[in-house]
């Protein structure tokens, strides 16, 4: 059975593709086109990801048995533009939060849980909580806008200086080098009622388009003139205090839904707040969380697919989630063709143990190196084939990645990568460090080696790599550790100018040579500035 995906289609348009009980592709439309796509509800088809996801998974459009589609568009022409493109298959219709739901519970390892989700709003909602057992999930209570969690950390985003719906990120990092003085403020703003959220609306104005539409009691209330910009030395501690609250009305949520359980699964754009996942592993009173990794609109691919083998096919087998490099991978050839067409000069590493060999040595040496193997991760963070890595031993490496490479912000630490089995040496951090969704913390004895990553109270980014799902990954971070006594690596995603994860060969090339890279690993392929 073959049945295709396609979600996101407001925006972060993605496909996926179920083939014999396995998720077999996803990709996202904007990593193949490489530009952000505005779809603007007009019913265009996200065809280069549906394509690539159907040549993974080796199926022809006629082989397909269903087109699953979340967010369906009303009278946009997006179903007639499907049916025409896959004239024999089934068409299944399924609603934003019922996808969001099906993608955080059906990858999950639970055979019973509560799901929630939260976004900024989707299908006319802004959350859903399921209760789900076994292959059922049922629907216990929605959440309707104006009362959005999402739609307010998007007015603080905008509030800050950033852009709502792209900037999020950057107010969450920026959250954990503030105070906790506006946390009552929004915290008298956002409440819970019966497990749902309530947004005092007398502290915006429909009338103010700019600085997010707060009003003047907010102004007030933050002790600044009425709709001026937030200086520079306020900006933390209101990031701090939206933070915080957000936390803290979706940990009542979760409560609010009987108590303490064992198995929570969220999903939803909120799920991708690596710091209210942690809050949630910390104190939402549940035993185990599963956030669905690619959490935004773009992992309603894998939810529509997944609800439609369960609830329309009756299908009772679970569909893991082994892993998220689910996208392109390159051969030699084609990797070849594109570094000479470029004109570049390069070496073959014959063998994995001289790629391996090489990229330590560049590393021990205190360079930045592009790494570039496999198949491409779906979703917003790089899992160890499209990364830039860096020793923490280099004295250099904040100011080197973060400054003359990624060209952001300092408050936006990158993530150390650590063999699965040797992290509690180093982190205390949960289960969804797998996937780099959650925060963990620097044990106090390894706090200065880390300084460089650390973020306040000793928080840090950590991605846990298992030998079974990324090895060359794993050999890597192990032949360093042997080399070095230190077996972790920063890791940043390799993409630039707030482009998406690079995808192909020719990608990787352009951005290697746009930035402060020293070398680049594309698969054997070696290449030095």
């Amino acid at each position: 059975m073959i049945i295709l995906g396609i979600g996101g289609l407001l925006g972060d348009a993605a496909s996926a593709v179920l083939k014999d009980g396995r998720i077999a592709a996803a990709v996202e439309e904007s990593k193949l086109v490489r530009r952000r796509v505005d779809w603007g509800g007009h019913g265009e088809i996200p065809e280069q990801s549906i394509d690539t996801c159907l040549d993974l998974a080796g199926a022809r459009p006629e082989q397909v048995d269903a087109v699953a589609i979340a967010r369906p568009i009303p009278d946009s022409g997006f179903h007639l533009k499907v049916r025409a493109r896959f004239p024999a298959s089934r068409i299944v219709l399924i609603d934003h939060h019922h996808a969001h739901a099906a993608s955080a519970y059906f990858p999950s390892p639970f055979e019973e849980a509560t799901v929630l989700t939260l976004d900024r709003g989707g299908d006319f909602r802004c959350g859903s909580r399921w209760r789900a057992q076994g292959t059922e999930m049922v629907l216990e209570q929605e959440h309707y806008p104006p009362d959005s969690l999402g739609e307010l950390y998007g007015r603080v985003t905008e509030l800050l200086g950033f852009r709502a719906d792209v900037d999020e990120h950057k107010v969450q990092w920026l959250s954990t080098s503030g105070d906790g003085r506006f946390e009552d403020l929004f915290r008298e703003m956002i409440g819970v009622a019966d497990g749902a959220p309530r947004i005092d609306r007398s502290y915006f104005s429909t009338e103010r388009l700019k600085h997010g539409g707060f009003s003047a009691r907010f102004y007030e209330r933050l002790g600044l003139p009425d709709g001026e910009p937030v200086p520079q030395n306020l900006r933390a501690h209101v990031a701090a205090g939206a933070q915080k609250a957000i936390e803290g009305a979706a940990i009542g949520m979760v409560r609010a839904a009987g108590g303490a359980g064992r198995n929570l699964c969220f999903a939803g754009g909120l799920g991708l707040n690596a710091l209210l996942v942690s809050a949630l592993e910390r104190c939402s009173g549940y035993e185990n969380v599963f956030v669905q990794p690619a959490a935004g609109n773009a992992g309603t691919a894998i939810g529509a697919v997944l609800d439609t083998w369960h609830r329309v096919y009756r299908e009772q087998r679970r569909v893991p989630l082994d892993t998220l490099c689910l996208g392109p991978a390159f051969t030699a050839a084609d990797t070849k063709q594109a570094l000479e067409n470029c004109k570049l000069r390069f070496r073959y590493l014959l063998t994995t143990e001289e790629v391996i060999d090489t990229a330590v040595a560049q590393l021990n040496d205190n360079k930045i190196v592009a790494w570039m193997h496999g198949r491409m991760e779906f979703g917003a963070r790089a899992l160890g084939n499209r990364s830039i890595l860096a020793s923490p031993l280099n004295p250099y490496s904040t100011e080197n990645l973060n400054v003359y490479i990624k060209h952001r912000e300092p408050f936006r630490k990158f993530a150390a990568s650590v063999p699965a089995e040797l992290c509690a040496q180093y982190f205390e951090v949960g289960a969804n460090a797998r996937y780099l969704s959650t925060v963990g913390r620097v044990r106090p004895e390894h706090r200065e080696r880390f300084g460089a990553a650390v973020l306040a109270e000793d928080l840090v980014r950590v991605h846990t790599v298992k030998r079974e799902e990324n090895p060359l990954y794993w050999k890597l971070l192990h032949a360093a550790g042997k080399a070095t006594g230190l077996p972790v690596l920063y890791n940043t995603s390799f993409n630039l100018f707030g482009e998406p994860l690079v995808c192909t060969p020719r990608d990787a090339v352009r951005s290697f040579y746009s930035s402060g890279i020293d070398a680049m690993f594309v698969g054997g392929f070696f290449l030095q500035k």
